[in-house]
C-alpha cells in the first residue's frame, strides 16, 4: 500500500491501527510453495491468529502448526466442514500440534481428533500414552540455533543420540512413531543451520530404519527469515540449499512439512500511529505515540526485533527517541531514529509488523491494543 492509503486508514479509523494486507500474505505463502516445491507449509499460528488469516491460508492451500488447545480449535473450526469419514486424514494432513509439552487436560481433549502431536522426552511419551494414545507422534530433535534470533534448542528437542531409543520406546508402549521434527530458531539467518539438521534428522531416520522402524514424516520446523532488512539475505538461497539436502538424504516418498510463521506474515502488515506528546531530553528530541511495547510493538520485547519508525512527513532528519504511550520506563520503542521535525497530532507508522506483534499485545496500563484492518481479503 502506498503512503496516502495507508494514511486516510489511519483518519478513516483512527489510531493505533494495523493494516494487514492479504496479498501480500498470498505472495509469501505463493513464494514459500515456489522455492520449496517439496515441502507442506504448515502454517505457524502463533505468529499471528488472526482468523481472517487463517481461512486465506487456508484457502490458499495452507496447513497449520498449532500450539496451544484453543489455537487447535480455533483452526478446527474454521476448516472443519468434511464428511465424518473424512475428519481423520483431514486432521492429520492439516494440523500438527507442535508444542512438546502438553497439559493431561488437553492431551484428552486431543485423543478424539487423533492429531499428530509432537515430544521430546520420555514423561512426555507416558503422558501420551495415558491421555491421548490415538494420536501420532513426531519427535523433535534439539539441533543447532547458532544465530538465530529466538534461540529454541535450550527449550526443546531431544538429543540425537536418544533419539531412536525414543522412537523404540513409543513402540513398546503401542505408539507410532510417524515422524521427525526439528526447529533451527526463529528468524534463522544462518542457513548452515538448517543443513546441519536435516543431516542430524537423516542420520536418526537411517537409524530407526536399521531398527525396523520406518519414518513417513519429516518435519523441518520454521525459522524462516523474513527480510527485515538488507542484511537477510533472500530466502531462494536458502531454499536451494535445503532443497539440495532433501533431495540428497532423504527418500522420494517421504512427506516433508514445515511450519513457517513469520516468514508468512511479517511482511504484510504496516502499524500507524500518531504522535501524543513531544520533548527535548539531554538535547535530543522525544517523541510519545499512541502504541507502545506492550501492545503493537511487543516484538521488541518478546520477539527481539527493532521495528524502525518512519514519518508521512518529508524534510530534514535527526536522531531521535520514540517511546510509547504507558507510563513504564521499559515501554521504550527506539532511543535512535531518524526523523524530520514532528509535531503532536501527526502519523508515523512501522512497516514489517505482522509477526508476533499484535499476536502478543496486552492490555497493559489500561490501554487497549490497536485496531485491526484487513484489506485485499
Amino acid at each position: 500500500m502506498n503512503t496516502q492509503q495507508l494514511k486516510a486508514i489511519g483518519r478513516d479509523h483512527g489510531t493505533p491501527v494495523v493494516i494487514v494486507d492479504h496479498e501480500a500474505i498470498r505472495r509469501n505463502y505463493a513464494d514459500f510453495r515456489k522455492h520449496l516445491p517439496k515441502v507442506q507449509a504448515y502454517y505457524a499460528v502463533k505468529a499471528n491468529p488472526a482468523p481472517e488469516i487463517l481461512r486465506t491460508l487456508h484457502q490458499a492451500g495452507a496447513s497449520f502448526d498449532v500450539a496451544s488447545l484453543p489455537e487447535f480449535m480455533l483452526v478446527y473450526e474454521l476448516i472443519k466442514p468434511l464428511p465424518p469419514k473424512e475428519q481423520q486424514d483431514f486432521i492429520w494432513d492439516k494440523i500438527i500440534y507442535a508444542n512438546p509439552t502438553k497439559p493431561k487436560e488437553t492431551l484428552r481433549t486431543l485423543d478424539r481428533y487423533k492429531p499428530l502431536v509432537t515430544f521430546d522426552n520420555l514423561n512426555e511419551l507416558r503422558k501420551i500414552k495415558l491421555y491421548a494414545p490415538h494420536a501420532g507422534l513426531v519427535l523433535r530433535l534439539r539441533v543447532p540455533n547458532t544465530g538465530s534470533v529466538v534461540e529454541l534448542s535450550s527449550k526443546f528437542g531431544c538429543d540425537p543420540g536418544e533419539a531412536v531409543d525414543l522412537i523404540e520406546e513409543a513402540y513398546r508402549a503401542g505408539l507410532e512413531v510417524e515422524g521427525i521434527s526439528f526447529h533451527v530458531g526463529s528468524q534463522c539467518t544462518n542457513f548452515e543451520n538448517f543443513v546441519q539438521a536435516l543431516n542430524m534428522a537423516a542420520a536418526v531416520i537411517n537409524e530407526a530404519r536399521s531398527r525396523g522402524h520406518e519414518i513417513k514424516i519429516l518435519d523441518i520446523g520454521g525459522g524462516f527469515p523474513a527480510p527485515y532488512n538488507r542484511h537477510v539475505r533472500p530466502f531462494s538461497t536458502l531454499a536451494r540449499k535445503i532443497n539440495a539436502e532433501i533431495n540428497r538424504l532423504f527418500a522420494q516418498d517421504i512427506q516433508i512439512l514445515a511450519e513457517p510463521g513469520r516468514f508468512l506474515v511479517a511482511t504484510a502488515a504496516t502499524a500507524i500511529a500518531r504522535i501524543i506528546g513531544k520533548a527535548v531530553r539531554d538535547g535530543k528530541i522525544c517523541y510519545y505515540i499512541d502504541d507502545s511495547v506492550y501492545h503493537t510493538y511487543s516484538g521488541i520485547i518478546f520477539d527481539h526485533c527493532p521495528y524502525h519508525i518512519k514519518a508521512f512527513k518529508k524534510g530534514k532528519t535527526e536522531i531521535c527517541a520514540v517511546f510509547g504511550q504507558t507510563c513504564d520506563g521499559l515501554d521504550t520503542i527506539s532511543q535512535s531514529e531518524e526523523l524530520p521535525d514532528l509535531e503532536i497530532e501527526d502519523f508515523v507508522y512501522s512497516e514489517k509488523i505482522g509477526a508476533y506483534s499484535n499476536a502478543s499485545a496486552t492490555w497493559f496500563n489500561g490501554f487497549p491494543p490497536a485496531k485491526v484492518v484487513h484489506v485485499n481479503t
